[in-house]
């Protein structure tokens, strides 16, 4: 069966194409539409067997993503498919289920209302999954489409986690509460990293650091989140590419009454304004900003250390709350590929059992690696995220029998 899979982050559109059975899978084709919404994006569609096609163009929408991948997916030169009515079910990573959803789900009318409903919480990410939802709907009538989502790895949180210590009925009424995002990363980084590093995922105690335009830290223990950075939306946590992370909300509270800033404003000043964008005016890609901050600019300089620090602190954190850590695991488009932020994270963590070796850190760029030193009582680890098959193996096993 081959299966499309679509994965919509908040500035990008990550795609495989998987023929996959009951026993093997097969990449016909991956690729990636970045830098959605900035001045100049780019399409670069790597079909298996021949060469890499790239395009760069504004792309202002996620719309106009999906459909640049669909032209690739089908072009006579580079496209890996004849026609668009091979694909037979199309995956979808979805950030935010609620608790409607604690595993994966084929999409339906009742679906699409529930992922709809939660805008409010995920407004950088359900509306592109939805989008994505729709658009496929449009060009393939009829072809079954599931829903992957964020949230419900994080469903093995205990409740001295994912509760907040506000009035007990907001959770009844609401159901306000930690969700966490970025599972389906986190789940496959820690199952890959823990076979990787020779551990037995059963008794292990794992930190995931997701690190991207949006970013996430996971305390996998024992195979199973244990505690997760975001919360309630993807607001939560680190500082991100336009998103603020942890802030005291009287500080918003503040900001809103001075500005006269009604919520719906506050809500889109946090997610959309806020961040490495929101600190330094030039830009939510961390690349612009490491340009920056190399030429000196003094924004830029803050902003980074603080991103950075960020993911330090929450290591700290989860090693304590987990009573120790086996292994470190840096993903996501920064995470797999950016030294310098780990060599920050690890730098003076040796009280931790933590050693980095700078000469393979150095050199790793989104491969998988061991980058901690032999004697190092900790492993760190760079383990390349592939969200996309966990996304088409649960596709196939809720569409192989339709």
């Amino acid at each position: 069966m081959i299966v499309l899979v679509l994965n919509c982050g908040s500035s990008s559109i990550k795609y495989q194409v998987i023929d996959i059975d009951d026993n093997s899978n097969a990449l016909l084709a991956k690729g990636l539409v970045d830098r959605i919404g900035l001045s100049e994006g780019s399409l670069t569609h790597k079909p298996s067997g021949k060469e890499k096609y790239e395009v760069r163009m504004p792309i202002p929408d996620h719309t106009t993503g999906i459909s640049l991948v669909l032209e690739a997916l089908t072009d006579a030169t580079h496209g890996v498919i004849s026609s668009l009515n091979e694909i037979k079910a199309v995956g979808h990573r979805v950030a935010h289920g609620g608790e409607y959803f604690k595993s994966s789900a084929l999409i339906d009318e009742q679906a699409k209302e529930n992922i709809r409903s939660l805008f409010e919480i995920a407004p950088l990410h359900n509306p592109a999954n939805l989008e994505g939802v729709l658009s496929i709907e449009k060009v393939l009538p009829g072809v079954p489409q599931v829903g992957v989502f964020d949230t419900s790895f994080h469903q093995s949180i205990p409740a001295i986690n994912y509760l907040y210590a506000l009035p007990y009925e907001y959770y009844d009424k609401y159901r306000v509460r930690k969700y966490g995002f970025h599972g389906t990363s986190h789940k496959y980084v820690a199952k890959i990293g823990a076979e990787f590093a020779g551990l037995d995922i059963n008794n292990s105690k794992i930190i995931t650091c997701h690190v991207g335009n949006g970013g996430s830290i996971t305390a996998v223990l024992n195979g199973k989140s244990f505690d997760t950075s975001m919360g309630f939306s993807p607001l939560d946590g680190l500082v991100m590419g336009t998103r603020c992370g942890n802030v005291d909300a009287s500080a918003i509270t503040y900001i809103g009454e001075r500005e006269g800033m009604n919520l719906s404003e506050l809500n889109s000043m946090m997610n959309k304004k806020s961040g490495v964008y929101g600190m330094t005016g030039l830009s939510s890609d961390m690349r612009d900003i490491d340009a920056a901050y190399e030429s000196g600019n003094e924004k830029a300089i803050v902003a980074r250390d603080m991103y950075y620090n960020r993911v330090k602190k929450f290591v700290g954190e989860y090693a304590a709350e987990m009573g120790g850590v086996d292994l470190v695991i840096f993903t996501g488009g920064v995470g797999e590929n950016s030294a310098d932020l780990r060599r920050y994270v690890c730098k003076n963590m040796e009280f931790m059992g933590i050693k980095l070796n700078d000469a393979v850190n150095d050199v790793t760029h989104g491969d998988n690696a061991i980058i901690s030193t032999d004697d190092s009582k900790v492993k760190v680890a760079v383990i390349a995220t592939n969200e996309e098959l966990v996304i088409a193996t649960d596709t196939y096993e809720l569409t192989k029998n339709l």
